[in-house]
């Protein structure tokens, strides 16, 4: 089984009308690591997914979900 990490980061960043710049400067990374989460060709670390939490104001899990694949 194949596990992967969705995530709602461009949605919850458009909510905010946010640019990519904007939510990488609030959590403290590049815009080129915005940009590859958003595209899923990346998986944020724990400290960084809690950032995210933090900045959106929600939980860990209503950013990021686990989807399983036979």
């Amino acid at each position: 089984m194949t596990i992967t990490v969705l995530n709602r980061v461009k949605e919850l960043r458009g909510v905010r009308d946010w640019t990519q710049q904007q939510l990488a400067d609030a959590v403290g990374v590049s815009r080129q690591s915005i940009n590859s989460i958003e595209r899923d060709r990346y998986v944020p670390s724990l400290v960084l997914a809690l950032s995210f939490a933090r900045v959106f104001d929600c939980p860990v899990d209503q950013i990021f979900t686990l989807e399983g694949k036979k």
